[in-house]
This record gives C-alpha cells, sequence and structure tokens, in this order.
C-alpha cells in the first residue's frame, strides 16, 4: 500500500528563471546517467570561478527546478534535482555545495542534495540526517 501525498510545486517563479531551469534540467539529466566518478569530475569543472553561492540563491535555484519539473519536486528526482540547482547557481556564477550521501536511521535509502554551510537547502530534515559520500564544494579562493 502507497502513502498518498502531494507534491509542493512552487508558483511565482519568473518566466525567465524557468526558462533557464528548463535548460539546466537537460544537462542534469544527462548527468544524472553518469557514474558518480564522471558526474564529481564535471561538477569540479563546473564550479571552477564560481563564489559560494548564499542559502538565499540555492532556496531560488531550487523552487525554479521544482516549478518547472515535477518528476525533481518529487521523492525520486533527488538527483537531477540537485545536479539542476547547482547547475542553475552556477549559471548565476554562485556555486553551493553539492552533495550525495545516505540517510543514516534505517532504513537505507540514497539521495543527493545541495547545502550551504553544512545545512540542507529546503530538504525538511537535520543538518545530520544524511551521511556525505561524495561532495562537491566551493572552490577555494589562493590567497593573494
Amino acid at each position: 500500500m502507497t502513502t498518498p501525498s502531494a507534491l509542493h510545486r512552487p508558483t511565482g517563479v519568473p518566466p525567465g528563471r524557468r526558462l533557464a531551469a528548463r535548460l539546466v534540467l537537460m544537462a542534469a539529466f544527462a548527468l544524472s546517467l553518469l557514474p558518480p566518478r564522471r558526474i564529481r569530475t564535471v561538477l569540479c569543472l563546473v564550479r571552477r570561478g564560481a563564489e559560494p553561492a548564499s542559502a538565499a540563491r540555492a532556496r531560488s535555484a531550487r523552487e525554479a527546478v521544482c516549478a518547472v519539473s515535477l518528476f525533481c519536486a518529487g521523492p525520486r528526482g533527488c538527483l537531477p534535482r540537485s545536479l539542476a540547482t547547482a547547475l542553475l547557481c552556477r549559471l548565476r556564477g554562485t556555486w553551493p555545495t553539492w552533495c550525495t550521501g545516505v540517510r543514516v536511521v534505517p532504513p537505507f535509502t540514497a539521495h543527493a542534495w545541495v547545502e550551504i554551510d553544512g545545512h540542507p537547502v529546503d530538504e525538511g530534515v537535520p543538518d545530520d540526517y544524511f551521511s556525505r559520500l561524495i561532495t562537491v564544494p566551493p572552490q577555494e579562493r589562493a590567497a593573494p
């Protein structure tokens, strides 16, 4: 038996951001087909030169992605949703920490998300709910 649930689909996302979200979703779905090692390599290349994203910027990107994709708004869309969120942030010159890992408490569940300063963005869980296996944080700036 399944549990009925309603997906939250953000409204009020401007048309320009919706279009940008649709474009990065194509890349995110393609990336989600790659092995984790390759995803990490691609994201490490893409993040170059980006400033660390703010929580507001990451939340705005996540909302735009969920507004244009019902799959990404759902529970099984975490990988393309997190990838698209990170890529959409990158289009605006910033980068959140992209993470993938597992739930700490049973049952075992894999998950992907973005976070800012160790706090998952709009995941509705405590900061220590997931154990991180792969992270791609913003690139640290070299000291002058």
